[in-house]
Formats: structure tokens, sequence, C-alpha cells
């Protein structure tokens, strides 16, 4: 049986920019749409509305020329209004080719919003349709609250579907504005319309609200649609739109009577991109793209993957261009350590394993996260061995006195060279690090980037609690992050600082 095509068009650009604080540059969104377009694969983005600025203009047209030049003009869109043919113009000028024009899809955003009856909103969504036909546009219809109007409002919605099918509109888009529906009611309703209607293109639009968006489009597409509106890391307003990969993982793992073009192994490099370019960070448990995801945590699990993998599903991680991992806590045991001793090299023998699992659990106990770089450590600490540890900080002095700036005397001995340097900071960190890269400009070193620094403490925990220091380290194209455990957050961002300086020196 031949399969059926889901197109997918991706709105990261036009409604996963309303994501509170995201503003996307000219660049970024031409870096973006080739990205989504040749990398990625998917039919159609949607990039800007109308009207909006001058900046969103400059990035349309950019994005246009491209698209002309490289034969996807017809795969960019832009949402557009029924404003008289305002939209039109504003579209001419930046020379894109297809509009998604915003109309009522329930009579209560009808009635309430533009005050208008149904036959004077047909009138002017023909007028404004017929004018961008005029113009050499193709035009596919928004209709908003659509998923309202089904419940609330029914007559009104088929009167619209029967009209619009007698326009020149190659799609219709059906969105779940408000993010209301059911999968229940995602069945029966696009079931509705697609038999009702059966010569119209649908696209269905969901928002994640009741955290449903998934499960509503599965049921959209099992229900007869032709078409899927998502976003990368489900971006958009409130609580988002309908998450990428995770949706296109459910269609290609329970769908196999339908076909995307999608490519999954760009799926994490796209995401990775958008989060760098918004700073909207990706949860570290969202399936498929978030960093915790292919990780196994309990001892069991990893021994039940050396035992004809127990404890895989059909989401590989290979399938996105990642890998499996297995983490170090309290829960390891000792299919976890072996693992990743495996990807250090490093061998050792059923004591030395057992002594540096219980340090492990220990760490865990107090909250603290172990990784892979995190391991040679503990094993150097747990055996009393100098041997992998080349970089020590011997001591140092903090001082911070009111009226004055912070000042740091760090020795430090690097493979038996012991050298000391003092500096001053904003900051006790800060004067901390100005001495370290005193140090090493005299070895003729450079130390990594730092790009990030968190602190956190165990929920509930008083004053004197440990707190664990994150910092996040850039080495030319490479990032790694490492972590230091103290009661002092300055002692801890030291440690981690410590860990840096051996990675670096290995």
């Amino acid at each position: 049986m031949k399969k059926r095509t889901i197109e997918i068009m991706d709105t990261t650009l036009r409604d996963g920019e309303q994501t509170s604080g995201v503003s996307f540059s000219v660049a970024e969104k031409l870096a973006l749409s080739k990205l989504l377009l040749d990398e990625l694969n998917v039919d159609r983005i949607e990039i800007a509305s109308a009207r909006v600025s001058e900046g969103e203009l400059k990035a349309v047209q950019e994005i246009s020329q491209w698209a002309q030049n490289s034969g996807h003009d017809q795969r960019i869109e832009i949402l557009t209004f029924v404003d008289g043919g305002t939209s039109i113009e504003w579209m001419v000028q930046a020379g894109a080719k297809v509009q998604n024009l915003l109309t009522k899809g329930s009579l209560n955003h009808l009635k309430h919003q533009l005050k208008k009856t149904p036959d004077q909103h047909f009138k002017a969504i023909e007028e404004n349709v017929l004018a961008a036909q005029k113009e050499g546009l193709t035009s596919n219809v928004y209709l908003e609250d659509w998923s309202n109007g089904m419940r609330n409002s029914r007559e009104y919605v088929n009167d619209y579907l029967s009209f619009v099918s007698t326009l020149p509109i190659k799609r219709v888009l059906l969105p779940d504005t408000l993010g209301i529906m059911t999968h229940h009611e995602t069945f029966s309703f696009i079931s509705e319309v697609v038999k009702n209607h059966p010569q119209i293109h649908f696209d269905f639009h969901g928002h994640n609200d009741y955290d449903l968006s998934v499960a509503n489009a599965m049921e959209a597409v099992r229900a007869g649609c032709h078409g899927l509106h998502l976003t990368v890391n489900g971006m958009g307003e409130r609580a988002g739109n309908t998450p990428m990969a995770s949706t296109v993982a459910t269609l290609k793992d329970f769908l196999p009577e339908v076909e995307i073009n999608i490519k999954e192994s760009s799926l994490y490099k796209v995401s990775k991109l958008v989060a760098t370019f918004t700073g909207f960070r990706i949860p570290a448990n969202k399936p498929i793209v978030g960093e915790n995801v292919f990780t196994q945590t309990a001892g069991i699990h990893a021994d039940g993957d050396k035992k004809k993998n127990l404890y895989f599903n059909d989401l590989l991680p290979e399938r996105f261009g990642r890998t499996r991992e297995y983490a170090l806590g309290k829960t390891s045991g000792k299919a976890n350590i072996q693992k990743n001793l495996q990807k250090l090299g490093i061998t050792l023998n059923d004591d030395e394993i057992k002594k540096v699992t219980q340090r492990i659990i220990e760490l865990g106990d107090k909250k603290e996260i172990v990784t892979t770089e995190d391991l040679p450590y503990i094993i150097s600490d747990v055996l009393n061995s100098n041997t992998i540890q080349k970089v020590r900080v011997n001591s140092y002095v903090l001082t911070h006195a009111k009226g004055l700036q912070p000042n740091t005397v760090v020795s430090l001995d690097i493979e038996g060279e012991v050298l000391e340097e003092n500096a001053s900071g904003d900051g006790q960190f800060d004067a901390f690090m100005k001495a370290i890269k005193k140090i090493y400009r005299k070895k003729k070193m450079v130390l990594p980037q730092l790009t990030d620094y968190a602190v956190r403490i165990p929920p509930g925990s008083n004053s004197d609690a440990l707190c664990e220091t994150l910092i996040t380290w850039k080495n030319e194209d490479k990032e790694f992050i490492t972590r230091g455990l103290d009661s002092d957050q300055t002692v801890s961002a030291i440690k981690a600082t410590e860990k840096m300086l051996n990675i670096i020196s290995n």
C-alpha cells in the first residue's frame, strides 16, 4: 500500500518567535531558514508576520531572495491579515510568494473581535485572495480559534469551509489556537471536516497548553489531515507549539501508514542552534533533544543493556545524531562504572571498581552530579594516586574588604612546578581567575573561555548547605562542563576550575 505523505510546516521563525523574550535577528532568520529547508528538509517554513517592523521586512526580503535563487520560493510562507490589501502590498515589497491569511474560525471571535457578520467576513476574505492571485501570490487561510469554532459554532465553520472551497486557496490551516482540544476531539473534528470537504488540503496547527499537542498531532494525522505545523523545541506563546522532534519520532514509530520528509539525524543539531540563538534553554528531560534523555542512571539498566539491550526502545540515540550515556550517581552500579571506564580506556580490578562505586554513591547522596570527566579524579582520590592529576591548587588566600577590590593570592603546582601569582578582580572568583591567567601566561598557555556559570543547592537546604557550581568552558570549538562541590560557593568554583585545568592538560 502506498504511504500517505504528510507535509511538515515549521513555524519556529513566526509563531515560535512569539515565545516571551525571543527575537531573531535578520542573520539568524536567514541561517535557520537555510538549515530548516536544506538540512532538516521540512516541506515549508513560516518565517514572519506581515507589517510587523522594518527588521522583519528586511529579513523576509533576504530570505525570499535566497529562496528564489534556490528554487524554494513556494516553501516560504508569511502570516498576513484581512486588511484591505496592506499585507499584500507588504508581501510584494518583501518578495514573498505564499500568504497564510489569518481569518476567524469561530463565530465568537468574529462577533466580538471583528464585530462583523459571516457574510461581511467572507466578502473581505474573497477580495484579499483574489487580489493576492492578481499579484501572483499563493494563498492559504488560517481559521483562528477553529477548535472553539467546532465546539460552539460548527454551522459557521461548515459554512466557512463550503465558501472557501470556491476560492483559489491551496491549503486550509486549522489551529487549536488556545491548546484546548483532547486527542479524542482532534480525531473527531478533523475526521468530520476531511469527510465533508474531501477536496480541501487541511493542515493542523497545535498548541501545548495541556501538554497534549503531540498526541493531538498524531490523532490529526490518523483522522486524515494532510499537514502539521511544528516548532523546534516546542517554542511558542504560553506553553508553546507542537514540538518538532518528538512529533517526528512519534509519526515515524506509531503511524507506519504515513511518511514524512524530515531528516531525523539533523533534529538535534537544529535544536541546539535554535537554543543558542534564542537563549531558550532545552529542558534536560525534553524528549529526543534533552541532555539526559539518552542517559541510563540506574545500574540495573546499564546491566540490562549489556544483556541483550533489555532497556532499549525504538528511540535509539543514533537516529538523532546522538549517543547513549551512562550516568554516575547514587543509583549507579558496577555496570554503569564499567561503561564509563570503557569510554575513557581505563581498566580497574573488581576491588578498585567497588571503591570507586562507593565514592560515587557518597557524592550522589550529597546531590553532586558525577560525569565521565569527573571519573579520573574520583579514581585518583580513591586509589591515592597522583598520576592522573597534573595540576593542583596548592593554596590560595581570598580577601574581600569594604571599599576595596577583592584580592587573591594563588599557588599552583603544574606537573611539579610551583607557581604563585596575585590579582584583584570584581569578585573573589574573578580575582582568582585573573591570578590563574597570569600563571598560564608565564607558561605561554591559553585558558578556555568561561561561557556559563551556575550555582545550585539541594532544595530545602540551610545556609551552610553544600553548593554545586557548574562552569561551562569553550576551548576552540569544543564545549565542556566542570563541577565543584563545597559549602562555600567560591571554593566550589575553584574546585571546578581545578578540574578544567587538568582536562586541558591531558
